[in-house]
């Protein structure tokens, strides 16, 4: 069954997931980034050659003829990708994303604001009423809630 973990009270979004996302990678994970639009794709792709000085964060679109035998895959919401491989799939959608039982780990980054707790409250109801294992951290502070 897929676990899921949520990232609340995160200043940075982009930042945090570049961080795990990094992590994860030289970790030898694969992983798959969904975000809403096109637009927030390009920023996180620029950030994910940007973040780490001297680091190397191999990735492509999702629609990218090398997307299956690269480790990171960015894919949009409205795009509703098919993913190349089911290891560890970052969530910065406000929906929940279909077909994310094919993955061992989803992690959702949430925001500051309202307008992004909201859904996600929305998003652990729905992961809860299935029965996925859920665990929630404090992104500033670092440390389990």
């Amino acid at each position: 069954m897929t676990r899921v973990q949520f990232y609340h009270n995160t200043p940075d979004r982009l930042a945090l997931t570049c961080e795990l996302v990094a992590s994860a990678q030289a970790g030898g994970r694969r992983v798959a980034v969904r975000v809403p639009d096109a637009a927030l794709a390009r920023r996180l792709d620029q950030q994910l050659w940007t973040a780490t000085p001297l680091a190397f964060v191999p990735h492509v679109m999702a629609d990218s003829p090398l997307a299956a035998e690269t480790p990171v895959i960015i894919g949009t919401a409205d795009s509703n990708p098919a993913w190349p491989h089911a290891d560890l799939l970052f969530n910065l959608a406000e929906d929940v994303p279909p077909g994310f039982e094919q993955f061992r780990s989803v992690v959702e980054i949430v925001g500051q604001n309202e307008a992004e707790k909201a859904p996600a409250r929305a998003r652990w109801m729905h992961y809860k009423k299935n029965e996925h294992p859920l665990k929630a951290f404090d992104a500033e502070s670092r440390t389990a809630l």
